[in-house]
């Protein structure tokens, strides 16, 4: 279980930040409900969770936030994706392609034509 967690830890900021560009500004719970719905309920986030995954990207400047009133007394926070954001999606991205093809590679390798290794 400790390394499913790690593999989830790792992946928050990447799924974040791709619901951020792709669906737009949101709130933290529609944030945690879209992962749990998205992934069919294998990858979730409880909102609480979240929080210090969006302090560290609005410290790095990859997110903002801003309040929007929800009726009476209800105010919303909700987290925007910056140009800066963006980029580091993107980089996000290249190396989670890069590692998962790395790893596909390893497990359906054909070890029968493998010589040994040095």
């Amino acid at each position: 279980m400790a390394t499913r967690n790690s593999f989830k830890s790792g992946s928050c900021e990447l799924v974040v930040l791709h619901i951020l560009k792709h669906y737009g500004d949101c709130y933290a719970y529609q944030i945690s409900q879209y992962i749990t719905k998205l992934s069919d309920g294998g990858l979730s986030f409880p909102e609480g969770s979240l929080y210090p995954a969006f302090y560290k990207m609005i410290d790095n400047k990859y997110i903002s936030d801003y309040k929007k009133q929800a009726g009476k007394r209800l105010v919303k926070v909700y987290y925007h994706i910056e140009p800066e954001g963006e980029k580091h999606l993107e980089q996000l991205l290249k190396d989670y392609y890069q590692v998962t093809g790395s790893i596909e590679k390893i497990l359906h390798f054909d070890f029968s034509k493998i010589e040994e290794v040095q």
